[in-house]
C-alpha cells in the first residue's frame, strides 16, 4: 500500500500548490510562448435544441448564448456515442469505443473501467507540465486504478457515475419518481426497477468520500466553487492547466435551486437548464477574470436528450425522425419530393422500416442522439460571433488540445479525431471531409454504421 499512500500524498501536494515552484518553464534561458489553459465543460443529456443560440424556442441560456456571441458556435458537432461512458471515453482518448474498449455504460457494480492501456488527455498534458483537475461526473470506472486520480488528474471532486445510480435525500424530478434513501440502517431495494436504493450516491474529493448521500440541491454550487478554486490556484502558480468539468445537468433526476413552487406551471427542465447555464457562466467569469487571454473554453455535450423521460428531457431541435410526425407513407413521399434523389431513397427506407419505432435521441444512432451543442471561446484567438458548419466531433477535442499544448499524441495507436485548430481559429470551414463512420448506441451494444452514413448524406444534401 506504500505506492497508494505516495500517490495520495502527491495528489494533495499538487493541488495545494506545494509542487508548483519545482516546475521549470524555460529552456536554455529562453522563455517559451505560454501554453494555453484548456477548460472542457461537458453537459449530460443536453439536446441540440437546448441551446438558445441554436434554437429560438429556448430562452433560458443567456450565459451560453453570450459565449456563442463572443466565440464560435458549431452546428454540425457530434458526440462519439449516444450514451454516457462510451462518449466520455472517446473525449478523453480521441478514440471510438471499438478502439478504446468502452462500448457500454459502467454500472454501480462494475469493477473495471476505461482500460488501463489507454492514455487520457489528462495524462498527456500532465506530462507536458499542466496542472490537471476533473470536477463532476466521471463514469469511467470508480475502483482502484480506474479512479480519476490515477488517470492523469491531480485533483478530483465529483460523483463516480450518473446521479440516478444511487439514492439521495433529495431525489429531484424523475420518471419514475424515485424515493429518498431509506431512513434506516438496512438499505432496501426500491420497488421501481429503475431506482437505486442499495447504495447512497457518494461525492468524492480525490480518494475520499466527503458526502454520502450527495445533496443534489447544492451540487452545482459546490462544482462552481471547486472549479473557481482550481482555476485561481493553477493561475497563481504560473502553470498551464487543464480543467475538465462533467456536469450533472441535464441528466435526471433534475434538481432546481431553489425548488419550484408550482412544478405544474413551471417546467422543471427549464429551471434546471437555467441553473446549468448559471454554473457555466460562473466558471467562464472566473476564467475571464484570471486567465481570459490564454484560455480555450470548450463547451459541448455527451449525447442527445433522454426522450423517454418525456417533459423532463430536452430538445433535439429540428433533428427528429419523420416517423414521429408522419404515419402515412404516401404523405411522407410528398414531404420528401423536394429533396435530392439519394436523400429521398434513404429517408423512405427508414420511414417504412422504422415507423412508430420510438425516440430519435439518446441511446440511438439517429441524428438527435449524437448531434450536440458545441461552443468554443478564446478571446483574441477564436473569432467572435462565428457559426461554423464544419463537421466535427467530441473525438477532435483530444488531438486539438494536445496540438495547442505543443505535446505529442501517444505513439503506436490509431486516433479517430483530428486537430481542429484551423477551424477554431477561423482559417478553415473543413472538418471531417466525409464519412461512413460508426456512432455507438449502447442500447443494444452494437454500432450503427448505416445511420452514421445516413448522417453524412443528410448533412451534405440538405
Amino acid at each position: 500500500m506504500g505506492w497508494l499512500f505516495l500517490k495520495v500524498l502527491l495528489v494533495g501536494m499538487t493541488f495545494s500548490g506545494f509542487l508548483y515552484p519545482l516546475v521549470d518553464f524555460s529552456i536554455n534561458g529562453k522563455t517559451r510562448a505560454p501554453k494555453p489553459n484548456i477548460v472542457i465543460i461537458l453537459a449530460d443529456d443536453m439536446g441540440w435544441g437546448d441551446l438558445g443560440a441554436n434554437w429560438a424556442e429556448t430562452k433560458v441560456t443567456p450565459n451560453l448564448d453570450k459565449m456563442a456571441a463572443e466565440g464560435m458556435r458549431f452546428v454540425d458537432f457530434h458526440a462519439a456515442a449516444s450514451t454516457c461512458s462510451p462518449s466520455r471515453a472517446s473525449l478523453l482518448t480521441g478514440r471510438l469505443g471499438l478502439r478504446n474498449g468502452v462500448t457500454h455504460n459502467f454500472a454501480v457494480t462494475s469493477v473495471g473501467g476505461l482500460p488501463l492501456d489507454e492514455t487520457t488527455l489528462a495524462e498527456v498534458l500532465q506530462r507536458a507540465g499542466y496542472a490537471t483537475a476533473m470536477i463532476g461526473k466521471w463514469h469511467l470506472g470508480h475502483h482502484g486504478p480506474y479512479h480519476p486520480n490515477f488517470r492523469g488528474f491531480d485533483y478530483y471532486f465529483g460523483i463516480p457515475y450518473s446521479h440516478d445510480m444511487g439514492c439521495t435525500d433529495t431525489p429531484g424530478y424523475n420518471h419514475p419518481p424515485c424515493p429518498a434513501c431509506p431512513q434506516s440502517d438496512g438499505l432496501r431495494r426500491s420497488p421501481e426497477r429503475d431506482c437505486y436504493t442499495d447504495v447512497a450516491l457518494p461525492l468524492y474529493e480525490n480518494l475520499n468520500i466527503v458526502e454520502q448521500p450527495v445533496n443534489l440541491s447544492g451540487l452545482a454550487r459546490k462544482y462552481a466553487e471547486k472549479a473557481a478554486e482550481f482555476i485561481e490556484q493553477a493561475s497563481t502558480s504560473g502553470r498551464p492547466f487543464l480543467l475538465y468539468v462533467g456536469l450533472a445537468h441535464m441528466h435526471v433526476p433534475l434538481s432546481a435551486t431553489p425548488p419550484l413552487e408550482n412544478p405544474q406551471s413551471q417546467r422543471p427542465y427549464h429551471a434546471s437548464l437555467r441553473e446549468m447555464d448559471s454554473l457555466v457562466g460562473q466558471i467562464k467569469d472566473k476564467v475571464d477574470h484570471v486567465a481570459k487571454e490564454n484560455t480555450l473554453l470548450w463547451f459541448t455535450g455527451d449525447n442527445g436528450p433522454w426522450a423517454q423521460k418525456c417533459e423532463l428531457a430536452g430538445s433535439t431541435g429540428p433533428f427528429f425522425g419523420l416517423w414521429q410526425t408522419h404515419q402515412d407513407e404516401d404523405r411522407s413521399r410528398k414531404e420528401l419530393s423536394h429533396l435530392p434523389k439519394v436523400t429521398q431513397l434513404v429517408r423512405r427506407h427508414h420511414v417504412s422500416h422504422y415507423s412508430q419505432s420510438g425516440s430519435s435521441a439518446k441511446q440511438t444512432t439517429w441524428e438527435g442522439g449524437h448531434r450536440v451543442p458545441a461552443l468554443a471561446h478564446w478571446p483574441g484567438r477564436v473569432p467572435a460571433n462565428v457559426t461554423s458548419m464544419a463537421l466535427l466531433s467530441v473525438l477532435d477535442v483530444f488531438p486539438t488540445a494536445i496540438a495547442l499544448a505543443g505535446a505529442s499524441l501517444p505513439p503506436n495507436r490509431n486516433f479517430d479525431g483530428l486537430d481542429a485548430s484551423e477551424v477554431l481559429f477561423g482559417r478553415s470551414q473543413v472538418g471531417h471531409r466525409w464519412g461512413c463512420w460508426r456512432v455507438w448506441s449502447a442500447a443494444d451494444g452494437s454500432p450503427g454504421p448505416s445511420q452514421g452514413l445516413l448522417h453524412y448524406w443528410w448533412s451534405q444534401s440538405l
